[in-house]
């Protein structure tokens, strides 16, 4: 078992649930507008979010952030350490930071110090696209056995003085690589991990890539803190990473939709039929599962285990649960007729 941190009032590792995560794409000074993206992303179930911090002005709206959020707030800093001390006179609830980007170790010192005292935690970040020179010749390029290395010197870098309060993340968009880097760090180490597959790509890919990876290394056992990172608006993200958790079996909140995929035995429009169940069970936290199923065949009888389900028919279905007909309802009924069994469970 992994070590716990608090970030705020958020666990990470130490066996505590796996924390969903996204990051801002406004500008950090335009407090309304990133207040007003945080509050969205909290809406749908985002339980840590980060913002860059890439000049004085971001690091100087940390604690109008603050004031006007009810999640934790992590600062993205890379190269200046000033900026770092900044978010952490300002009550920041974490920082993520390379500490081999931010200057000598006098710098470094200096941000540990300052963390250590405030009881912030440091993720170490390493991205394969940022891997150091060095390592790249070593290893002969980006490897898995070349972002662990970095990681843990990193990492090191901070033991020197006296920091322990560390998430680690080995991220890059190669989902073979980065689960194979994540494999091999969760055997050198303690620390919390931070999973994610940078830059994924837009939903429809991206989605793919962060279910193999992550939802593969969730399976194995590996990781406490997840960010599913999509081209689209972060909302999107926080959707995908439940959806995430769920199918591996970690999160108990949430609807677990299963739908036939149709053959020449539908009569039913069945594919926007499923589509709408979906969109209309976005925000359900029952912990049920629902079938939409094209035939009889499928329906009752394959989908016996769902707790509500309809089935189509010739112009009709019929609404079922546990396997048991309760009745049948017009076509055009049918979604409707299943949102108030949903309602009423």
């Amino acid at each position: 078992m992994t070590k716990r941190l608090m970030v705020g009032a958020v666990p990470v590792g130490g066996g505590a649930p796996v924390s969903i995560q996204s990051m801002c794409n406004t500008k950090t000074d335009d407090v309304e507008a990133t207040v007003a993206q945080i509050l969205a992303l909290e809406a749908a179930g985002c339980e840590i979010i980060r913002v860059a911090v890439p000049d004085q002005a971001a690091a100087e709206a940390v604690d109008k952030l603050k004031e006007r959020i009810h999640i934790p707030l992590v600062a993205d800093i890379h190269f200046n350490y000033k900026y770092a001390i900044a978010c952490a006179e300002r009550g920041v609830d974490a920082i993520r930071i390379n500490p081999g980007n931010i200057g000598g170790e006098e710098r470094v010192k200096a941000v540990a110090d300052l963390c250590r005292q405030k009881g912030i935690p440091i993720r170490v970040g390493v991205n394969g696209g940022s891997l150091e020179k060095e390592l790249r010749v070593k290893y002969g390029g980006v490897t898995a056995e070349a972002l662990v290395e970095s990681a843990l010197g990193h990492v090191h870098l901070l033991n020197k003085f006296d920091f322990d309060d560390i998430c680690i993340s080995v991220k890059c968009s190669d989902v073979p690589l980065t689960m194979a880097a994540y494999r091999l760090l969760s055997e050198r180490t303690d620390y919390p991990l931070h999973l994610g597959v940078t830059e994924a790509g837009t939903p429809s890919m991206g989605l793919v890539k962060s279910a193999m990876g992550i939802g593969g290394l969730l399976c194995m056992g590996i990781g406490d803190t997840i960010r599913v990172t999509l081209t689209a608006d972060p909302v999107e993200e926080i959707y995908a990473a439940k959806k995430i958790l769920k199918a591996a079996g970690l999160r108990k909140q949430g609807v677990n939709l299963i739908a036939c995929p149709t053959c020449g035995r539908t009569r039913i429009d069945l594919i926007p039929m499923a589509e709408e169940v979906e969109r209309r069970l976005a925000d359900c936290e029952k912990d049920i599962t629902v079938a939409v199923m094209g035939c009889a065949v499928n329906g009752p009888g394959e989908a016996a285990a769902a707790d509500i389900g309809i089935a189509g028919g010739r112009g009709e279905g019929l609404l079922f649960r546990k396997g048991e007909i309760l009745y049948k309802v017009p076509q055009e009924g049918l979604v409707d007729a299943l949102m108030a069994e949903i309602e009423n469970l």
